[in-house]
């Protein structure tokens, strides 16, 4: 995989200076999730959210696959050493921010909520 979506450092540091983009692989740090839970962890509509994660899918920090109707995001296995190095201190100071923290302990009940409304087969919200 590339290094980012056009090969420079400066797209991958830009990619990440957005504290949105930041709060998104937060979320994404514990594995795979669904956009529904995304949106409703960051209180932020659907389209918003997207488009910041199409900016890091080009960046190659996050992968996508559809099932069905929904959307899951996960962190990318990156090949370049500096991005791996770039992102393993970036999951270090998400472990150690009480927000990111926060964020995350939020994100574990508004997932089981929405997993259980998926297998019941109640619409999203």
């Amino acid at each position: 995989m590339p290094l980012s979506g056009n090969g420079q450092p400066a797209f991958l540091f830009r990619t990440l200076s957005d504290p949105t983009r930041l709060r998104l692989l937060n979320l994404l740090a514990p594995g795979e999730t669904c956009v529904c839970e995304l949106t409703d962890t960051l209180r932020l509509v659907q389209p918003k959210v997207s488009r910041h994660l199409a900016h890091l899918k080009r960046a190659g920090l996050v992968e996508a696959r559809r099932d069905g109707k929904w959307m899951y995001y996960r962190w990318a296995k990156h090949g370049d050493p500096l991005v791996r190095h770039v992102l393993r201190g970036l999951r270090e100071w998400m472990t150690k921010n009480p927000r990111m923290n926060g964020e995350r302990r939020l994100h574990e009940r508004i997932c089981c909520k929405i997993s259980q409304r998926k297998s019941e087969g109640t619409p999203d919200k």
